[in-house]
């Protein structure tokens, strides 16, 4: 009678299990397949649609949108503005051996992403690999021959001009849109190095001596305005004397003179007087 009883519960455990286990797979499924039938853009997204291999002819914008499970899948481009490096060897117009480090600000055109995907596959690794990597080779390649390479260092804003120019134009046929080129770095010789560094010093010592020059000039000039000065004030002297008369000017140069003491012995009206000093 127990073991009746025992090999019931066990069987209704064991029907109350499976049952159970049956509904939590039919569960898992259907959210599983309920989930696939969505899929989510956000606002710096777009999304192509691919039925069996055939691309959709509408580019899904933000939002949530409805695919059939296991027939569509769904491609997500990124539109926001990604970074692209490369590195670039060259040589200048005076055949200076040149490694250029250029970056490149770049984002997705949405106007033209189905024509883009037929071309290459729409992702940023893909965009970086099939299209910057050879066209900023080229464009530095192109760019840099126009110039020696002291003038890559005077001028580095024009070659980034040249740069971005020509991959602005290799990219065109990608729907790229390009927002910013920089050269990130220029690497030369060490013999050039050198030489620039040479140069430099060399300037900077002609500058010294430059100013210095300037200094003894400026300081010559000073002493010509100083004669002038005084060769003034004795012409306004002069001139004040011719006006007065001598006998003012003598009196002026006594009293200049006069230690302040008057005479101890006077020889009468008529004669001369004998100064003493004390």
């Amino acid at each position: 009678m127990v073991a009746s009883q025992l090999h019931d519960s066990v069987s209704r455990l064991t029907a109350f299990s499976t049952k159970m286990f049956r509904n939590i797979v039919i569960i898992i499924v259907a959210i599983i397949v309920i989930n696939s039938c969505f899929f989510v853009v956000s606002p710096m997204e777009r999304a192509i649609k691919i039925t069996l291999g055939n691309l959709s002819n509408t580019v899904y914008r933000e939002g949530f949108h409805f695919k059939v499970p296991f027939f569509q899948t769904v491609t997500i481009v990124d539109l926001t503005i990604d970074r692209a490096d490369a590195v670039a060897k060259s040589a200048s117009k005076d055949l200076q051996n040149i490694v250029t480090t250029v970056a490149v600000n770049y984002q997705i055109n949405e106007v033209d992403i189905l024509n883009m995907y037929k071309l290459v596959w729409v992702n940023h690794e893909s965009i970086e690999n099939n299209v910057f990597s050879s066209a900023i080779q080229e464009a530095v390649k192109s760019a840099t021959a126009k110039y020696t390479a002291e003038e890559l260092i005077t001028k580095r804003e024009l070659v980034r001009n040249e740069i971005e120019g020509i991959l602005k134009d290799k990219t065109k046929n990608y729907w790229l849109l390009i927002s910013q080129v920089n050269i990130v770095n220029f690497e030369f010789s060490d013999s050039f190095d050198a030489s620039i560094e040479s140069k430099v010093r060399a300037e900077q010592d002609a500058l010294t001596q430059r100013n210095k020059l300037e200094q003894v000039k400026y300081e010559a000039q000073q002493q010509i305005e100083r004669a002038k000065a005084e060769a003034e004030t004795i012409r306004i002297s002069a001139e004040a004397i011719q006006k007065q008369g001598g006998a003012a000017y003598v009196q002026l140069k006594w009293i200049e003179k006069w230690n302040g003491q008057l005479p101890t012995t006077s020889l009468g009206d008529n004669q001369p007087n004998i100064f003493i000093n004390k």
